[in-house]
This record gives structure tokens, sequence and C-alpha cells, in this order.
């Protein structure tokens, strides 16, 4: 079965305090598995996506799971390489327990180069310092005490709490073979980002080859916006990415308006839950 998550109004003209919280309860009450978030800490002025308007990732998902109560939690992807991996550990083992164990995060390496460069982060070393982040998450979330020695990061004898309400998922994204062999070797589950359904079949034999177990998730974020494209083609997406052995799907509309986010997210439903 086909589960389906929406992103939240996080970013843009629509972006704000009462977007969030109205979009993830009408979320919660309409029956979508999950809310997402995606992160990019500061925008190069020359760079035109995403949006330059966008609220932190960790603090949106907890605004939003302060008024809900079932519905899960993502962040599609965190960009784990732009962040001090300790502290990140211990803010997304927060957000875990705050919100009773509705945690999973989507995690890469990232793309821009200019972004990294503005928070003083090395962008060749960033799929090292990714598989590093990895490990020292689930021993800091596991351990206690905990020592790490990593090639970036270091120390004994130390104490992180709280723990995770129960072990946060990690999906792995990218779209490279580095990428694919981290994330069956590492992670929990993988996440697409912008994958057309004739593209999803290939991604999918290639994850299974390595990791054939049927339960390990591979999911999709893609544009589905029913009031911005025609609705008999999201039908068809559904199908397609269900075949192509795509399990979950995060929904990202575009609307500008509340509202129209709303109605957006309503439709959606219809067509895909």
């Amino acid at each position: 079965m086909l589960r389906v998550g929406v992103h939240l109004p996080q970013y843009g003209r629509v972006a704000g305090s009462e977007a969030i919280l109205r979009a993830a309860r009408h979320a919660e009450e309409l029956g979508f598995a999950d809310l997402w978030v995606s992160d990019h800490v500061v925008h190069p002025a020359a760079q035109d996506y995403p949006s330059p308007y966008l609220f932190d990732p960790l603090v949106t998902l907890s605004w939003a799971a302060a008024v809900t109560s079932r519905i899960g939690l993502g962040t599609s992807v965190l960009v784990v390489p732009m962040h001090n991996p300790l502290e990140l550990a211990n803010s997304l083992a927060s957000l875990d327990v705050l919100s009773s164990g509705r945690l999973t995060i989507g995690v890469g390496a990232g793309w821009s180069a200019p972004e990294y460069a503005a928070l003083g982060r090395d962008f060749a070393t960033r799929g090292r310092r990714l598989d590093e982040a990895i490990d020292l998450f689930r021993a800091v979330w596991t351990q206690d005490p905990v020592s790490f020695h990593g090639r970036y990061t270091s120390f004994d004898d130390i104490r992180v709490l709280p723990k995770p309400a129960r072990p946060i998922p990690i999906w792995v994204g990218g779209r490279s073979e580095v990428a694919y062999r981290r994330a069956t070797g590492r992670g929990d589950g993988y996440q697409a980002v912008g994958l057309a359904p004739e593209e999803a079949a290939p991604i999918v034999a290639r994850l299974r080859r390595d990791q054939p177990d049927e339960t390990w998730p591979i999911s999709l974020r893609t544009g589905w916006d029913p009031l911005g494209m025609d609705p008999g083609r999201i039908v068809e997406e559904r199908a397609a990415f269900a075949a192509a052995g795509i399990q979950h799907v995060v929904s990202a509309p575009w609307r500008r308006e509340l509202d129209d986010w709303l109605r957006a997210m309503d439709r959606l439903a219809e067509l895909v839950l």
C-alpha cells in the first residue's frame, strides 16, 4: 500500500505560524501519513531554488507536533553535513521525545557549494561527514555515556539525554551510486526527490539489489498539486509509482495562499488516500 505524506507550508509567500498550524491539523484530520519539511540554513542570492523564505525545519516540526497527536513527522532532506552533528543528534532526540516518537529523518549531503561556504563547512568532504554523522547519531541515541571517535568528531564519556522515544528511522537521500550504497548500507530507508515515474523503477531495482527486504521503505518527494496540475496525472503517477516499487510519497504543493494550500490538500486526499 502506498502511503502519502504532505509537505508543510514552510516556504515561500504562504509560510507562517498560522499556516503551519492549520495545515498540520488539517493533514492529520484528512488522514495523511506524515508531515514533512525541507532544510536550507542560508540562501546565496544568486541561487534561484528553493525559496529564500524558509522556516527552520526542526522548529517548524516542533510547532506542528504541538498541535497534532498521531501524524508522523519527517525531514526531506536534512542536509546533515551543514550542521554540528552532536548538537543535531540532541535536537532530533528531543523532537522525537516531545512528539511521542513520531520522527523520521531523511538525510542528504546537499548540493549548494555557496551555502556550505557561507556556513564555514567543507563541501568536498560532505559525503564522508554524512556517513560519520549517521554512525554518530546511532551511537549517541543508544549509549549512555557514549564515546565516539571519528575523523571529524571525537569525544569520550559524554551524556546526551533524553534518548529518542524509539529508534529514529534514517532515510538516506541522493541520486548517485554513492548515495544508493549509503542508503542500503547505512540507512533504514531511501528518500528520493523529484523522480518521474519512468525514472523510479530503475532506482528501485538498484536499491533492491543490495536491500531486498520489502519492508525497507523507498520514499519519494514529488510536486503533486491538484490545483496546479491535471488531477488525472496525479492518479496515474500514484499508480505508476506504486507499480515501480515506491512505498511512500511526500506531496509538496506550491500554493501561495493558505486557503488554496488547504484546498489542494483536500483535493489531494480525495485523489490519493
